[in-house]
């Protein structure tokens, strides 16, 4: 038998924030990807981290995880289980990430492709894509993404907005702007089969969608490409991710979540993203009933970590002796590196201080926010150790919760929100907190 399987590469674990009942694995070890791949649910995610490594150690990973899917492909095969697999490269909706590092090592293992398609619309996040453009809307406000904070990132910096133009300046000219197959709205919403048909070289495509709904439609025609033997390869967000898997409803709702809170206990939150809608929703939450604000001066960390971390857990568990939720935060001003490689090397420093903190919370908690794309990557794969773990649902429009296994040697059944540093206005985070909080 036949079967499709949306195999989804990400370079950090937010991009199942759209979707529920899918497994992410944090291990790329053949055994683990052959249970993915046997997983009943139309997709499973593939927890690289690599938006938080070098391009050299990125295209390593990717280039070990493909390999081994090849293998399990292979072997399932001869086992009469034939997977037609849909490759996605999903990384931040604002641009950020190792593009093209990604998909030319993707393409390199996998391939050959028709098409790579440019999909970074994730509509929960305000981010939609017109005329090739792709904006940040911001209260009501449409933003070309070039003109906001991310653009500006040390390390994933860019100039355009405009995707032909991205893919052009990204690519450093080896796939020319005017060479960028453009699918606009018309086309989205539109009869593209034909087109879809027609391409061929893994020509690079920019995808315009302002709706789930363009995206649906869009999603349906290339499924039926693929059905007629078209290979192709995805760049994208994770609203794409919804229209491909095409899942029902989740199984509890958002604003129940509080039913998977272990004992009705209070839980905790730990917060590493350092961008300013973090921040601001940071100042909430510390405002919030219930809460004790732990801040973490990262200046310490490479002198002080010993007694700053006991300092940190004999607090977090005082707080969790009241019933009070501890908020584990660093501290907001942002160091300056004199290179990439400094900069990942202490962003690694202060990951891996939060992790033992994770590790040495109170047994009985009952919940854990982990805010931040890179710092929830951390939580499930070193402070929590998970092989796997699957989806239960979104808390809020692209955060979503898993459920630790009820094996887990400290933490079984625990929900774990998976917060993006960029989505939501700025009382989400209390929002989600308030959620899980309300049995307590």
């Amino acid at each position: 038998m036949k079967y499709t399987k949306i195999i989804v590469l990400d370079d950090d674990p937010t991009g199942s924030q759209t979707v529920h009942s899918c497994l992410l694995l944090t291990r790329w070890d053949v055994e683990t990807l052959r249970e993915a791949m046997l997983d009943s649910a139309p997709l499973f995610f593939v927890l690289t981290n690599t938006r938080g490594m070098d391009a050299n150690r990125a295209a390593d990973i990717t280039r070990e995880v493909c390999q081994n899917i090849n293998q399990v492909l292979d072997e399932l095969k001869h086992e009469e289980h034939i997977i037609n697999p849909i490759l996605v490269s999903r990384s931040d909706s604002t641009l950020r990430g190792h593009y093209p590092v990604e998909t030319d090592v993707i393409a390199e293992e996998l391939g050959p492709f028709d098409a790579h398609f440019l999909v970074p619309a994730f509509f929960e996040g305000g981010r939609i894509t017109r005329d090739s453009i792709h904006y940040l809307v911001v209260d009501g406000k449409e933003i070309p993404v070039h003109e906001t904070e991310f653009a500006n990132d040390s390390v994933f910096g860019y100039s355009h907005s405009y995707l032909p133009d991205y893919v052009e300046e990204k690519t450093s000219g080896r796939i020319k702007a005017d060479h960028v197959e453009r699918f606009l709205l018309n086309d989205v919403r539109g009869d593209s089969k034909d087109r879809l048909l027609n391409l061929k070289n893994n020509v690079c495509c920019a995808v315009d969608c302002e709706t789930q709904d363009d995206l649906n439609n869009f999603a349906l025609q290339l499924t039926e490409a693929t059905r007629q033997g078209k290979r192709y390869l995805f760049r994208s967000g994770a609203s794409l991710l919804t229209s491909l898997a095409n899942l029902p409803p989740q199984p509890v709702a958002a604003e129940a979540m509080s039913d998977y809170v272990r004992n009705g206990k209070a839980g905790a939150v730990i917060v590493g993203s350092h961008v300013k809608k973090t921040t601001q929703q940071l100042e909430q939450l510390l405002k919030q009933d219930g809460v004790v604000a732990l801040e973490v001066d990262v200046q310490r960390i490479p002198t002080e970590r010993d007694s700053l971390l006991k300092d940190i857990l004999k607090l977090a568990e005082e707080a969790h002796a009241k019933n009070l939720t501890p908020v584990v935060y660093t501290s907001r001003v942002e160091k300056t590196f004199s290179n990439q490689q400094a900069r990942l090397a202490f962003g690694e420093q202060v990951s891996a201080f939060l992790m033992d903190v994770v590790r040495n919370l109170p047994e009985t908690l009952g919940f854990l926010i982990s805010k931040g794309g890179i710092t929830s990557n951390d939580v499930l794969s070193s402070g929590l150790s998970l092989r796997t773990s699957r989806v239960v649902g979104q808390i809020l429009p692209g955060c979503s919760v898993v459920c630790c296994p009820d094996n887990h040697p400290r933490y079984p059944d625990m929900p774990v929100v998976i917060f993006p540093g960029n989505v939501g206005d700025e009382y989400a985070l209390a929002t989600a907190y308030i959620r899980l909080s309300k049995n307590n």
